[in-house]
């Protein structure tokens, strides 16, 4: 990594442990993102796989239990920790700022790259996604999952929907005291076009709906979901 660290750096450096032991039941992310995820995931057995801001391995242990070779890369050393130590070993984890290029990864390695809530911690798309293409095998693909530009515009500081800013939001989820945690919000435009620009084609975009698990987990929240989503999850195939 270089000397700046990520925006979210610190608050998922004091998260990393709260997170770690919620992650699996957290209705927003285990009965909300992760199924939405699955759903778009194509078959992965045999498969190699880049798991682009792992957290603490959750997709990753995932992939390997499907049979894939994985490559994990987070900036935060506490998230990778626990990563480590839910994956046992069985995944090459690497310690990355995603704002920065890849240069440890060869070109055309992997079939598939996946990055679960991550990318909106980066102003600029054209770094990752310029890595992703290029990491990736001719028609291999993209799966990521983002802030749904819509619910964001209520972080907006500006009122400006057009433009991508920097905001936060305090998490409350994850027990203990809140903390805030910094992203970026961004027009949807600007999702499409980074994505064009670098050379993939978006083959779906789905807006996640809650599970009915999540309803029992979570009905206050279900509710809310239904009316307007949280995330936004897209699969894109390399094209050039």
């Amino acid at each position: 990594m270089t000397d700046q660290k990520p925006i979210a750096y610190d608050a998922y450096q004091q998260l990393a442990d709260r997170y770690a032991a919620r992650v699996d039941t957290k209705p927003h992310n285990a009965y909300y993102e992760l199924p939405a995820m699955l759903s778009l995931m194509p078959d992965v057995s045999g498969c190699r796989v880049l798991d682009a801001g792992c957290g603490t391995g959750l997709y990753t242990a995932w992939l390997l239990d499907q049979g894939t070779t994985v490559t994990s890369l987070d900036a935060s050393p506490a998230m990778l920790d626990h990563a480590r130590t839910r994956t046992e070993g069985r995944a090459d984890l690497r310690l990355h700022d995603l704002s920065q290029p890849v240069p440890f990864l060869p070109d055309e390695t992997f079939d598939l790259v996946v990055s679960s809530l991550v990318l909106h911690y980066l102003e600029d798309w054209r770094v990752p996604l310029g890595e992703f293409h290029r990491v990736l095998r001719p028609d291999g693909l993209l799966l990521f999952s983002t802030g749904h530009p819509a619910k964001e515009m209520k972080f907006s500081p500006s009122g400006a929907y057009f433009q991508t800013e920097l905001t936060g939001a305090y998490w409350h989820g994850f027990g203990g005291e809140p903390i805030f945690v910094p992203f970026f919000r961004r027009p949807l435009t600007a999702i499409t076009e980074a994505l064009y620009h670098a050379g993939f084609m978006i083959e779906r975009l789905i807006e996640p709906q809650p599970t009915e698990t999540f309803r029992q987990a979570d009905p206050d929240h279900y509710a809310k979901l239904l009316q307007m989503p949280d995330f936004l999850c897209i699969r894109a195939r390399r094209t050039s």
